[in-house]
């Protein structure tokens, strides 16, 4: 019984679970969005879908978010408290400073953009007037990335479960008055979205700025560049994963409505699947951040050995769950008999790629945490060459389906082996702060 248990368990555990309701909390408001908006009209409906894909662009920013938190554990483990508070000042600024022209440009192009998506009449007003009023909460969506991480590398993931779990609460409530009370239509759900990012993003900055203390939220240059050191390579590694997705996508969408049709599912259900995993890999970068701060590179490598066991270990129940399920979830989104085809040949793929996936999530946090950002950013542009190629060539001799599912399969094992590699290497048990 001693091999299935760790001491790393207990804390791995106490981080992720509240990690996981706050990485669950976050789709919420698009989720209600389109729940509420889409007994409105086709119309509204596309408009909304429009502004998601062009607002899904934020996530790109999401190293605000994970490079903060290793950051911030590296310092408290090192010892240097003091920098550790005022890391949380350099994330909040910099989320400013990165919020506001994008949360401009949004407002500004929302036409072109608009039209780059390819919406056209009725949608395409919807979704102009959706953007230009939801730009107003954008600088507080950045802020919530930044303050977020800083929280999270303190060990407090309590409260931004709390502050995301309340802000989804007001975002449907608002938008449930102005759309139907008020009748302001998509202009209302526009509305209550932007004002429920502002107050999240409020909310927690004052709690960052109660964390730091009085005399610390000035801009420190040395310290911003350093999260800007990270955060460049974590930039590109999230790039080149939404990149791949995007081409994913755009192939299916080449190879018919049943290709395209089975590869929505079967990636929102990917998506709802990595939530959980990626909820280890948070536990790891605060782990391995505070681990090798407080220069114990032998803590960080056990405590990263055991969550890549266990990341694995719940793929593997989440392939058997999927396999079990093979003729009952699809039929919960279609009844089309060639949509319900295409997705059974993608449910295999989908089911088999969880285990090694599993790693990836836990590695990806692992080597974030030890802010191994180069090879970070390396590897996830080799794996989107390779899984660009194997697209490429799905386009050029219309493999469907099985070519688009082969190819992110492909995307999820060349990360796993050179990120396992490198984990292997112990080359990034860098101790210290300095």
């Amino acid at each position: 019984m001693r091999a299935l248990r760790s001491r790393h368990d207990r804390e791995i555990f106490r981080l992720a679970v509240p990690a996981l309701g706050a990485l669950a909390a976050q789709p919420a408001y698009v989720l209600a969005d389109t729940a509420i908006v889409g007994h409105l009209g086709k119309a509204q409906l596309a408009a909304l879908g429009v502004a998601a894909t062009v607002l899904g662009v934020v996530g790109v920013f999401n190293f605000l978010q994970y490079g903060t938190t290793a950051q911030v554990a590296r310092a408290s483990g090192a010892g240097e408290d003091e920098t550790a508070r005022r890391l949380g000042a350099q994330a909040l600024w910099l989320s400013l400073g990165l919020g506001f022209p994008f949360a401009v440009l949004v407002a500004v192009l929302a036409g072109p953009i608009v039209s780059l998506v390819g919406a056209e009449g009725r949608s395409a007003e919807y979704a102009e007037t959706y953007l230009r009023i939801v730009a107003i909460g954008i600088p507080s969506a950045f802020v919530a990335l930044g303050g977020q991480g800083f929280l999270r590398g303190v060990g407090d993931l309590r409260a931004p479960l709390v502050v995301l779990v309340a802000a989804n609460l007001l975002n449907v409530v608002l938008v449930v008055v102005l759309v139907y009370g008020f009748d302001l239509g998509i202009r209302g759900s526009a509305w209550g979205t932007a004002v429920a990012q502002t107050c999240m993003g409020l909310t927690l900055t004052v709690l960052v700025l109660r964390r730091i203390g009085a005399g610390r939220a000035d801009a420190v240059p040395a310290l911003a560049r350093r999260l800007l050191s990270v955060g460049k390579f974590l930039l590109v590694r999230t790039a080149s994963l939404i990149a791949a997705f995007i081409l994913a996508g755009a192939v299916a969408s080449r190879a018919g409505d049943p290709t395209i049709g089975a590869f929505q599912i079967g990636f929102q259900l990917w998506l709802l699947l990595a939530l959980v995993l990626d909820a280890i890999a948070i536990a790891g970068q605060i782990i391995v951040g505070r681990a090798l701060g407080a220069g114990s590179r032998e803590e960080a490598y056990e405590a990263g050995r055991r969550m890549v066991v266990l990341s694995v270990a719940l793929g593997c129940v989440f392939t058997l769950v999927l396999l079990a399920l093979i003729d009952l979830v699809p039929r919960a989104f279609t009844s089309d008999a060639d949509v319900l085809g295409e997705a059974r040949t993608a449910w295999w793929f989908l089911a088999a790629m969880q285990p090694i996936a599993g790693a990836v999530f836990a590695l990806d946090g692992i080597l974030i945490g030890a802010g191994d950002g180069p090879y970070l950013a390396l590897s996830m542009a080799i794996a989107f060459v390779a899984a660009g190629g194997v697209l490429v060539a799905t386009l050029v001799y219309g493999w469907g389906g099985a070519g688009v599912w082969s190819a992110l399969t492909v995307l999820v094992v060349v990360r796993f082996a050179l990120m396992w590699a490198r984990f292997r290497t112990r080359r990034w048990l860098v101790t210290g702060w300095s």
